[in-house]
């Protein structure tokens, strides 16, 4: 992660564009189905960091089982657990190929 810190902000904005792209679009094809639930983007990136210390600026808070999380980053009001998560999974595509630290998408059945 470079010092420049200027790029999350930016990262983040194209990270829910792009989960709410991929959200609207399995919603297109598959319909409002399947079983409700909640979907997240996480990194395990130290608490400390430069990065984190800035995500946490965006959304991103402190998970009970570690790291960092971005809850729903599509933004969408779904219960479709299928839809939110590929949502989560192009956010968590985004923040890894622009912030250069891995993101996760995770999910769970409500």
């Amino acid at each position: 992660m470079s010092a420049d810190m200027s790029i999350v902000e930016a990262a983040v904005m194209e990270a829910h564009c792009a989960a709410a792209k991929a959200t609207r679009e399995f919603l297109a094809k598959h319909g409002d189905r399947d079983c409700c639930g909640f979907a997240w983007t996480t990194t395990y990136e130290k608490g400390t960091s430069k990065l984190v210390r800035e995500l946490k600026k965006y959304g991103f808070s402190k998970s009970y089982g570690g790291g960092y999380q971005l809850w729903n980053p599509s933004k969408s009001y779904t219960q479709s657990i299928s839809a939110l998560e590929a949502g989560a999974d192009a956010a968590a595509k985004v923040l890894t190929a622009r912030l250069g630290v891995k993101f996760y998408s995770g999910s769970r059945m409500d």
